[in-house]
C-alpha cells in the first residue's frame, strides 16, 4: 500500500498587534518540497477566519499540476479574528475602512451598530511592519510575487492598499469589495492614485476585480471602478474584471478563487 507524501504543512501561532492594539489568529500553510531559488510566492489573505482553508486548499490541489492550472506551489497566510460573529463584525468595519473626517451610511446601515471604523491605515502598517517581515524573516518567499486578497470589507482594504501604497504588494485580488462605503469614498482615492501617479516604474501591478452576477448594485459598482480604472490607462497597472455566473455576494469566493490565484502566473 503506497502512502501519500502530504504536499504542505500547517502552523498556527497568534501575533499581537503594537499598531493595532490587537492579536491576530495567523495561520500559515507551506509547501513541504525545496523553495525555487527566488522563494515561494505568497498570498495574504484577509477574514483569514473564512478563507485560509480555502485559498490553502486551492493552492495544494492545483500545484500538484501547475503547468496546466498555472498556480505553482506557495505558500498561503490567514489574517484571522477572534470572538463572537458579532465581534468579528464590528472588528471587520474597524480594520478594512479607510479612516475619514466624516461617514455617510446607507439606509440598511443607519441604524445598525457596526462600531467604530476607520482603521484601515493602521492595519496596513501592522502589515507592513509586524506581519510581512516577520514572514520573510520565518519563511523563504518571492518578494516579488505576493498577494494580497479580500472579500466584501476586506476587498475594499485592498483596493485601498492599492490606490494608497502600491509597492507593498505586485497582486491586488479585490473580491466584491465594498465600493459603497462612505458614498464611494474609494474612487476618490482611485482618482487621486491616478493624478499622483502612484504606480510603480520598476515592477508592474496587477488587480483583478470579481464580483457575483446576483450582486445587485455591488456590480455595478466593480463595472464602475473598472472603466474608470481603465479609462485612466496607467501604463504599469494591469486591471481585470470578472463577474461570476449566478453567484451571490455569499457565494461568489469558492467559484473565483482559481481564477484569483491564476492572475499571478498569467
Amino acid at each position: 500500500m503506497s502512502t501519500q507524501v502530504e504536499l504542505e504543512r500547517t502552523e498556527s501561532w497568534k501575533l499581537e498587534s503594537q499598531y493595532m492594539g490587537y492579536t491576530y489568529d495567523i495561520k500559515v500553510s507551506i509547501p513541504r518540497e525545496e523553495a525555487p531559488e527566488n522563494g515561494f510566492p505568497v498570498y495574504y489573505m484577509l477574514d483569514g477566519n473564512s478563507y485560509f482553508q480555502l485559498g490553502r486548499d486551492v493552492v495544494k490541489l492545483q500545484s500538484r499540476n501547475a503547468p496546466k492550472t498555472l498556480i505553482a506551489p506557495a505558500i498561503v497566510i490567514g489574517i484571522g479574528h477572534y470572538g463572537s460573529d458579532d465581534e468579528v463584525s464590528k472588528r471587520r468595519f474597524y480594520d478594512f475602512t479607510p479612516p475619514a473626517k466624516q461617514y455617510v451610511y446607507p439606509d440598511r446601515l443607519k441604524n445598525a451598530d457596526i462600531g467604530p471604523h476607520g482603521g484601515a491605515e493602521k492595519l496596513l502598517s501592522f502589515l507592513e511592519l509586524e506581519l510581512m517581515p516577520l514572514i520573510s524573516e520565518k519563511y523563504s518567499i518571492d518578494q516579488h510575487k505576493q498577494v494580497l486578497f479580500g472579500h466584501s470589507l476586506s476587498g475594499l482594504f485592498v483596493l485601498w492598499t492599492l490606490f494608497t501604497r502600491a509597492e507593498l504588494f505586485q497582486y491586488y485580488l479585490a473580491s466584491s469589495p465594498s465600493i459603497w462605503w462612505n458614498d464611494h469614498e474609494i474612487l476618490a482615492y482611485a482618482e487621486a492614485f491616478y493624478k499622483k501617479g502612484q504606480t510603480i516604474r520598476s515592477e508592474k501591478r496587477k488587480l483583478l476585480i470579481t464580483v457575483g452576477s446576483e450582486e445587485a448594485f455591488m456590480v455595478d459598482d466593480a463595472k464602475g471602478l473598472f472603466s474608470k480604472l481603465c479609462e485612466y490607462s496607467l501604463p504599469d497597472l494591469q486591471v481585470e474584471h470578472y463577474i461570476a455566473p449566478d453567484e451571490n455576494h455569499a457565494s461568489v469566493v469558492p467559484t473565483i478563487m482559481s481564477r484569483a490565484f491564476r492572475m499571478l502566473n498569467c
